[in-house]
């Protein structure tokens, strides 16, 4: 873990432990692994959810472990239990969902959400 992933905020560096939300943003690219995978060349994968449990800190220099599996496929959703651990020891714990869509309706989405629809 590096410095940019401590808990830091307008006010200054907060704990030198691994910030919730940078550890979301890595269990989100960990999970995201199994999208890449199944993708075609005309979809793209969104996330859906994201539910974190942090169990004990992970603090700076920590070399921190990521693993994820996928525990439901139902259609285009995908969703994946992941584990971050620093050594033996459970940092924390979660799930996440991401849906695979068409590469046009994301564009769609974004055309309407950009106009206010």
């Amino acid at each position: 873990m590096v410095e940019a992933d401590l808990a830091a905020f307008e006010t200054g560096v907060v704990h030198p432990f691994y910030a919730t939300f940078a550890l979301g943003r890595d269990a989100e690219w960990a999970c995201r692994q199994f999208v890449l995978e199944m993708l075609e060349d005309d979809e793209e994968g969104i996330g859906t959810f994201l539910n974190i449990t942090h169990r004990s800190p992970a603090m700076l220099g920590d070399t921190v472990d990521i693993t994820a599996e996928i525990i439901r496929l139902d259609g285009n959703a995908i969703d994946c239990s992941f584990a971050v651990k620093v050594g033996d020891r459970m940092v924390a714990d979660g799930t996440q969902g991401q849906k695979i869509l068409k590469k046009e309706k994301v564009q769609r989405l974004i055309s309407n959400l950009s106009h206010g629809g």
